[in-house]
């Protein structure tokens, strides 16, 4: 039985943990061959626990100049083709924009945007050539909204869909649509950590549905942007937000 992903090769960094690791399980689920990216060794055990078998694991360090033309030839050369990207890979560090330190800014633009560009660039002269992709950048509703002491999150992250639309604008007489998602808190180990207690009450007093998102929820939005039924969706920036930014 066919799944509305068989066939397809899904490239998603961040694929250790948190959101990445739900887009990998979601797309293995839908039939995809998922090619997972982190800078954590974890990627291999999480990529090979996956439904469906064949997917792969690759352990990279995406800040590096040279690492996201290595992934996608590594892709490439491993199952014949990449049609679909999933840049989830992402930092962050708060701070005040008086007392954050240079150190913590470059970081989180090189991780954040730089290496999603990259990765995107790569990906996109393979798509391009053949005359179909999908690629889906995780922004934030840190995107549209401002958020205390998360100065450099928020500049990444609207780098984010300024660069989805340029993309989205070049390339779409190629067959590659390129779309940003931009979910509120989400229930990641990592999120149920950093917004736990009275910090966490208090941002869900603030978002309309009264709680967080969750990974699945997040990886189901993504997975529908990368199929084919999302073709004339392009250069947008969708937020899962629970109504946060339109209130």
């Amino acid at each position: 039985m066919t799944t509305a992903l068989s066939g397809q090769t899904a490239v998603i960094t961040g694929a250790a943990s948190g959101i990445g690791e739900a887009v990998a399980r979601r797309f293995a689920e839908l039939g995809a061959r998922v090619f997972g990216v982190d800078r954590s060794a974890a990627v291999l055990d999480a990529v090979a626990d996956l439904p469906g078998g064949s997917h792969l694991g690759f352990v990279a360090d995406l800040t590096e100049p040279s690492a996201a033309a290595r992934v996608i030839d590594e892709a490439t050369g491993a199952t014949g083709a990449v049609h679909i990207l999933v840049n989830s890979a992402g930092v962050v560090w708060l701070d005040s924009a008086l007392e954050l330190s240079a150190e913590m800014w470059d970081a989180t633009i090189a991780v954040n945007l730089t290496a999603s560009f990259r990765m995107a660039q790569a990906a996109g002269r393979v798509m391009t050539t053949a005359g179909y992709g999908r690629i889906i950048n995780l922004a934030s509703q840190a995107s549209v909204v401002a958020l205390d002491q998360h100065v450099a999150y928020c500049a990444s992250k609207a780098g984010i869909v300024g660069m989805t639309k340029v993309l989205a604008m070049e390339w779409a007489r190629s067959g590659v649509t390129v779309n940003a998602v931009s979910p509120t808190v989400v229930e990641t180990p990592l999120g149920k950590l950093a917004w736990a207690g009275e910090k966490g009450d208090a941002m869900r007093e603030r978002i309309p549905t009264g709680r967080f998102a969750r990974p699945e929820e997040v990886a189901s939005l993504i997975a529908y942007l990368a199929g084919e039924d999302a073709g004339m969706i392009t250069g947008e920036n969708i937020l899962i937000d629970g109504g946060y930014s339109v209130v």
